[in-house]
């Protein structure tokens, strides 16, 4: 049993330095302007359900309820970076799930319709919205910049680089899309990005 709790830590904090590492390499790669995104067709349920089969663990652990929601004017396969995209959402699912204690978390798609003629004729909206604690009004500014946690807290409890949100919003930005984050700061409301 010792053997197997020495084993088990081992694991999970080669788990959290290859995480850490993968971070600050994408982090340098955006910042040297040297991010190349593929422009490969997939299917898009399946490219969320592999985001969702990630944390589904962490969050059975927690008690947390995890689900998902498409829009049926989704289209079923999009051209994209499907790598990044599941990095983008493994991000946000994975920090919704590390700051609530209970409730749950759900990731909807919506799609709306811009120009079929157009290479690109639809507008994806991703959302993933927690019932956590919420994020103070006067702390928002700080969430997307690199290195930057909501307070020395966040990073003795829950871990990090700080870089996590930095990236995805910077990827976000690369596909042609924007992020942003939604919150009233009120316990059980919590957030939605």
């Amino acid at each position: 049993e010792e053997q197997r709790e020495f084993s088990e830590t081992i694991r999970t904090s080669s788990e959290a330095l290859l995480a850490i590492i993968n971070d600050i390499l994408d982090f340098s790669k955006i910042e040297a302007g040297r991010m190349e995104l593929e422009e490969q067709a997939f299917d898009l349920r399946s490219c969320i359900e592999s985001a969702l089969d990630l944390v589904a663990g962490k969050a059975n652990e927690k008690g947390i309820d995890l689900a998902y929601l498409i829009d049926l004017e989704t289209p079923t396969v999009i051209i994209s970076d499907s790598t990044r995209l599941r990095q983008i959402l493994l991000n946000l699912l994975s920090n919704a799930i590390k700051f609530i204690q209970e409730g749950e978390v759900v990731l909807s798609v919506t799609a709306q319709k811009v120009d079929q003629a157009s290479t690109r004729p639809y507008l994806l909206q991703f959302s993933v919205r927690d019932t956590g604690l919420g994020i103070p009004p006067e702390r928002m500014d700080r969430l997307f910049q690199s290195f930057s946690q909501l307070d020395a807290s966040t990073t003795r409890r829950f871990g990090g680089t700080g870089l996590g949100l930095a990236i995805s919003k910077r990827l976000t930005e690369l596909m042609g899309g924007e992020m942003w984050v939604e919150s009233v700061g009120i316990p059980g409301q919590g957030s939605n990005f």
